[in-house]
């Protein structure tokens, strides 16, 4: 019978769009880009199931050897084709599988073989394959997490049109699950040891890590090493080594990590009695929301390991059989080999006391900072690595150098990149400037020094300053009454000038009011003569008074007077005395009144006129 085409096929989790085709002898899909070619002999289908997926409808087919094979993308019309194809060359029938669309997130899982279902209400609402979960950690007492490794894990950019994958889910598992353990013979607590309680978390975690293989090399094992300190995830952790991936087996974490996913690795001496071998992920390792770019092993430089590598047919030509070398050395030669990747090591670069890298700060994150050949690297809870080819420029600087004498010891230290982002380095020994510019000049980085020579002595002299200004500022404080002499001074110089007249110096109340400290001036006088003489009515008084008003602007700006106690005033005075509480608000000086020489108040009045020019 001649064979049957479905077009747009995907085999498995593959993103790729293929051609299904089913005959006699078996079935088959082929890719349109890659050619790969999926053959499955007749001989082999044993059970075949329809259900709905995501990416409409799939053809579940089960292998003798208990293996399951998927193929995606067919359509609802296709059902009863192929329920007919299947039955006539194969012999089987097409099960319908029912999948709930209810939408609810709460229900039951069941490890079905390779998959782990999630059912609600006895029907299937999802599935995940279990041989693709790379991790599975609990985060929290009754969370658990389960990693997927994703597809592009080659160390290549995806590209733009890559589909999204899903990278982690985490189910809640309340309440606690009993769990039954075998005793032995004879013992008087094997009761208890039956029906030990643990909780519910823990026990689907340990039923992911058996089935999905987590806790177990699937692979050969080439090599181990026990309770390996990792500063970062920080922990002591088993590392097994197989031929295409690392485990890394914690009390509570446990890891996979691909060597194709391995981009750099080094291998820096941390002082005089450690080493720390550093992998850098293309793809990093999570735990729960934080994400870990780098893993640092640290390593004693006078602890040995005597190994022997289990590789009977094939040893690789940068791996040796035996090993019986510092443990360090051993790793790194061995991650070498496996990864496919060059050592990075110290250059050439020495601090003041000898070592590849100095003391530093960033942020509030303390750490050692390792000057490359082509890199700048941070090493701390999160390393961070600066190529050198990125750097636009280098800046020293001295940032609160002025507030003591311990952060005078120190330096800043600010590298701005190209892309935009700056990283600045604090806390570094002022001892170790010198061989830092060196080192920045020889590779021809642009460089800016902000740092202030004697920063000490420019406060201590800024300091004096300041205290002289405090010192100024505290003593015009205490000379404040200062200008009121002064004023006294132009006082009594316009005194003088007023009693150089002849017609004022036979005038005994003129005398008194001068002895008293306290000058009456022309304007006052002759307005009170005129008041006292009866000759003008109380709206010329009123005028008088606006001229004095004029007059005392001048004198508002010299301290007031006491002035002298007036004599008693007859009934015409009372008009002046009502003009002069008028004046109150200004505090004018109260002028005695003159009843007795007209003629000479006449002659006042050039005097007037002189004091008001």
């Amino acid at each position: 019978m001649s064979t049957i085409q479905f077009d747009k096929i995907y085999y498995g989790m593959s993103p790729e769009v293929g051609k299904f085709r089913i005959a006699n002898s078996g079935m088959a899909w082929k890719g349109e880009e890659s050619e790969a070619v999926i053959a499955l002999p007749a001989g082999d289908i044993k059970w075949v199931q329809w259900i709905r997926v995501a990416r409409n409808f799939q053809l579940r087919v089960g292998l003798k050897d208990r293996r399951r094979e998927t193929l995606d993308g067919f359509r609802r019309e296709d059902q009863d084709k192929l329920a007919g194809l299947l039955k006539q060359h194969f012999g089987v029938i097409l099960e319908v599988k029912d999948v709930t669309f209810k939408g609810w997130n709460w229900g039951v899982t069941d490890i079905q073989g390779q998959d782990l279902a999630f059912l609600v209400s006895n029907k299937t609402a999802f599935e995940l394959p279990l041989n693709q979960v790379a991790n599975s950690n609990i985060a929290g007492r009754t969370e658990v997490s389960l990693e997927f490794a994703p597809s592009g894990q080659t160390g290549k950019k995806p590209s733009r049109n890559a589909f999204d994958e899903m990278v982690e889910v985490r189910f809640y598992v309340p309440g606690t699950h009993t769990r039954a353990r075998g005793s032995d013979a004879g013992s008087q607590k094997s009761d208890d040891e039956d029906g030990e309680e643990m909780s519910a978390a823990q026990a689907f975690h340990d039923a992911i890590k058996e089935k999905a293989e987590i806790g177990q090399m699937a692979g050969d094992l080439v090599l181990s090493f026990e309770e390996v300190l990792v500063l970062t995830p920080r922990g002591r952790y088993d590392l097994d080594m197989s031929l295409e991936y690392l485990r890394l087996r914690g009390k509570t974490y446990d890891y996979k990590v691909l060597y194709s996913s391995i981009s750099k690795l080094f291998l820096l001496p941390k002082d005089d009695q450690h080493v720390l071998f550093i992998l850098g992920l293309s793809t990093p390792i999570r735990q729960g929301q934080t994400r870990y770019q780098y893993l640092v092993m640290q390593f004693a430089k006078e602890e040995e390991t005597t190994a022997e590598l289990n590789m009977s047919e094939y040893v690789h030509f940068a791996l040796k059989k035996h090993y019986e070398d510092p443990t360090f050395e051993v790793v790194s030669g061995v991650f070498r080999a496996l990864s496919k990747k060059k050592i990075i090591s110290s250059g050439s670069f020495q601090s003041r006391d000898g070592h590849p890298g100095i003391k530093a700060n960033l942020k509030a994150v303390q750490g050692d900072l390792f000057l490359l050949e082509k890199s700048i690297f941070f090493v701390s809870k999160q390393p961070m690595l600066i190529e050198i080819s990125d750097i636009h420029q280098c800046v020293f600087s001295r940032v609160g150098a002025s507030m003591g004498a311990t952060a005078a010891r120190t330096f800043d230290l600010k590298i701005i990149t190209k892309n935009g982002p700056e990283y600045t380095f604090t806390s570094i020994n002022k001892e170790e400037h010198e061989p830092v510019e060196s080192y920045l000049k020889d590779k021809k980085l642009k460089l800016k020094n902000e740092m202030v020579p004697d920063v000490d002595m420019l406060a201590a002299g800024a300091g004096d300053d300041s205290d002289e200004e405090m010192q100024s500022v505290a003593s015009s404080g205490d000379e404040r009454p200062r200008p009121r002499l002064g004023g006294d001074d132009d006082d009594s110089e316009e005194d003088e000038d007023f009693q150089a007249s002849s017609s004022d110096e036979g005038s005994p109340t003129e005398s008194d009011s001068d002895s008293s400290g306290g000058g009456v001036t022309a304007s006052d006088a002759s307005g009170d003569r005129e008041l006292a003489k009866g000759s003008k009515t109380k709206k010329l008084t009123k005028k008088k008074v606006k001229a004095r008003d004029e007059d005392s602007d001048d004198e508002d700006k010299r301290p007031k007077k006491v002035p002298a106690k007036a004599k008693p005033k007859s009934q015409k005075d009372d008009d002046a005395m009502d003009v002069d509480d008028e004046e109150k608000p200004k505090q004018k000086p109260k002028p005695k009144p003159k009843v007795k020489s007209s003629a000479k108040e006449e002659d006042d009045g050039p005097a007037k006129k002189k004091l008001k020019t």
